[in-house]
């Protein structure tokens, strides 16, 4: 995203001034931030911590008064703000800094004009804002980056086994369509998915590494090529297979319809998927069977030894 640029609006009310660093240095990695503004009412004792950075980053404080007791004028002021920039067309995205759900509402009207939004905030932040965003950043993992050992996973984390069956969908759909899935990919999609995805929320610091730790996937580099494929239990497969070929050889010359023989396999063998290993269809796997065929005979499919 070299060269785009952001404007990034802080509610001051709801982020604590321990962030700002990680901010800033996060939000770099996306484009050049040309307007750092942060909104709070500057008179209370609970932003004072917030006065040292606002020079040291060059970041303008925009003054909000609490006219009435139970309303956030900071709210008011930063929508207003971030609309008007919206109209002047000269950024490429927003980045929403807050724990509070109220700009979610905000954040789709930017993303409807067509402007890429990034929210950061803290562990508390509620779903609705984290989701409406293109990408969400929990505030504590930008501070565990820069404090090795310190990253512990959120109890508000997406759950590993979720992650790693969506990756499952995402390589069965594009061996579907004869492609290979990559890592690059794989990120993209998961952070389209799930904007709050971020594998410092886990402990690490790259997507490959994270993956590593997944019992059904495994990757595969090739050059600068990094494939993300299915792993085999390869010993269980080729029982299975074996099975199978027993199986149909003992059918004779007429074979055996893969239905009945479908049955039989996942009988035998409870815990076997043909998922694991690649195929979304009961045919499409025995066709992979050495010394197998599968012909049609009417509505019905047949296994055939094709030694016969």
């Amino acid at each position: 995203m070299e060269g785009q640029y952001f404007a990034l609006l802080i509610d001051a009310d709801n982020v604590s001034a321990k962030y700002i660093k990680p901010i800033l240095t996060e939000l770099s990695r996306y484009g050049n931030i040309t307007y750092k503004r942060i909104y709070g009412d500057w008179t209370s004792t609970h932003n004072a911590s917030w006065k040292e950075e606002l020079l040291k980053n060059s970041i303008t404080p925009i003054q909000q008064f609490s006219y009435t007791q139970g309303k956030n004028a900071t709210d008011s002021a930063m929508i207003i703000d971030a609309m008007d920039i919206l109209y002047t067309k000269d950024v490429d995205g927003f980045c929403i800094v807050s724990s509070d759900s109220d700009f979610t509402r905000l954040v789709c009207r930017l993303r409807e004009s067509g402007k890429m939004v990034i929210g950061m905030g803290e562990n508390k932040t509620p779903e609705p804002f984290r989701k409406a965003c293109d990408k969400f950043t929990i505030l504590e993992n930008l501070l565990n980056e820069q404090s090795p050992g310190a990253a512990e996973n959120s109890s508000d984390s997406l759950k590993k086994e979720k992650i790693e069956e969506e990756i499952i969908k995402m390589i069965l759909e594009n061996q579907d369509d004869n492609r290979q899935t990559g890592l690059g990919e794989v990120g993209s999609r998961l952070v389209s998915l799930y904007p709050d995805f971020d594998v410092r929320s886990y402990g690490y610091n790259m997507l490959s590494k994270f993956l590593e730790e997944f019992e059904k996937i495994e990757l595969q580099k090739k050059g600068n090529y990094v494939a993300v494929t299915l792993k085999e239990d390869r010993r269980q497969k080729a029982d299975v297979d074996n099975y199978v070929l027993r199986m149909v050889r003992d059918a004779g010359k007429n074979g055996i319809e893969l239905s009945t023989l479908g049955n039989k396999a996942y009988e035998k063998f409870k815990d076997f998927k043909i998922n694991d290993y690649g195929y979304s269809q009961f045919n499409q796997y025995v066709k992979s069977i050495e010394h197998v065929k599968v012909e049609r005979d009417g509505t019905i499919l047949i296994a055939k030894c094709q030694d016969w």
